[in-house]
Order: C-alpha cells, then structure tokens, then sequence
C-alpha cells in the first residue's frame, strides 16, 4: 500500500519533480524487493530438489549358477524384451496386501524398469550356461535362431495368509526364422520372506526368480 501511494502521489504545491524522483526511487527498492521475495522462493525449492528426501534404496536381481545340461552350440538365442502390465512395467516393487490390490514397498526400487531387469537377468542366466552359440538382447547385431519370448505375469510380495514372493513367467519359443512358436510354458515360483524391512522382500523375490530362471533356461534347451 504504501509503495502505490508513493509512486502516484504529487506535492502540494503541485511539483511533480519531487514526486516522480520519489516514485523512481520506490520503483527500484520494488525491484530489489521483488527480486529478494524471488530468490527466497527459489532457494527453498532447490533444497526440495536437491535431495532433501532420503533417497530410494535401489535394488537388482542375481542371475542363478545354471548346472549342466543339453548343449544347443550353434544356436543363437535372441531375450526379447518382456512384457507386462502397466502395474510392473515400472521401477515400482509391487506389495499386494490381499488379492486384487496392489500397492507399492515404501522406500524402494528396482535398479530399472523391471522387465528391463529381468530381461537382463534371464539373459545372463543363459549366457553363464555356456549351452548356446550367441545370446543376446536386441539391437546386438546377432543373426537369431530363436528368441525367449517372455510375458511376466506377476512379480510382486503377497502378505495375505504369511509374507511370500510369488514370480509367474509365461514363456515362449520363438522360431525366428519362420515366426513359429516352439513351444510355451508358465513358469511360477514362491519363496517365503525371512525377516522383515525391504532387503528381506527382494531377497525372496531374488530367490523365486532365480528357481524360475533355472527352469526357464533347462525347458528352453531342450525344446529347440
């Protein structure tokens, strides 16, 4: 209020010199104050960007030790990229307290979007068997024999009836020389949670998927 009436005020004797010398001078004081109120603005914003929060504890999966099995060396075996519902399909870990809802574990999550991780994860399962001739993900330049087509049809924490991993892969075997399917099989596999906190969630969904792994990769090898 008392910046307005500064800047339209006139004198009394009618000079109006005075006043507009007034007037600037509240007129640039404004644009110090402004510009103050601004940057108190800003800073506080940046802490909140800046890491104020306590940073997600970030998880991976581990790729199973694969054991002997039939060799397919002049096989080359395309992991394609998997798919899922929009609920997985993020770095989200996903916790159903009963059937039907989904909620998300507080304070994590994936290393990456998780069909990004499993991808990575199945491939290097196949990879450390020594089984193929090439395995690889796409945009790796391999000339393909067949592709693990792979739909995750669930990958979360179950609390209802005692905590629990449950990891359902749908898999199929694709011919990538003629587009035919192989064969396809679901692979499940549940691994009850041992202790309590974050690690102990991934741990057991760590351990389903890697009994999933291991038989996704025997399966695959013996039907091409």
């Amino acid at each position: 209020m008392t910046l307005a009436r500064g800047i339209s005020k006139t004198d009394s004797d009618g000079k109006r010199g005075h006043s507009a010398g007034a007037g600037g001078g509240n007129r640039v004081r404004a644009k110090h104050f402004w510009a103050a109120a601004a940057l108190v603005l800003f800073l506080p914003g940046c802490a909140l960007l800046g890491g104020g929060s306590k940073p997600l504890d970030t998880y991976d999966l581990s790729a199973p030790q694969p054991t002997a099995g039939k060799h397919a060396r002049r096989l080359q075996v395309l992991i394609a990229n998997p798919t899922a519902i929009k609920a997985i399909d993020s770095q989200n870990i996903v916790i159903e307290p009963k059937p039907g809802r989904i909620e998300y574990l507080k304070g994590a999550q994936w290393a990456d979007r998780l069909p990004e991780v499993v991808q990575a994860r199945l491939a290097e399962t196949f990879q450390k068997s020594g089984r193929f001739g090439g395995v690889g993900q796409p945009g790796e330049g391999l000339a393909i024999d067949y592709q693990i087509v792979t739909d995750i049809r669930s990958f979360d924490i179950r609390v209802d009836g005692g905590a629990r991993a449950d990891v359902e892969l749908y898999i199929r075997v694709l011919n990538d020389r003629n587009g035919v399917v192989r064969a396809e099989k679901l692979f499940e596999a549940t691994a009850p949670v041992s202790g309590t906190g974050n690690d102990a969630y991934i741990k057991a969904l760590d351990r389903a998927f890697g009994q999933v792994a291991s038989e996704i990769l025997d399966w695959s090898s013996s039907v091409m």
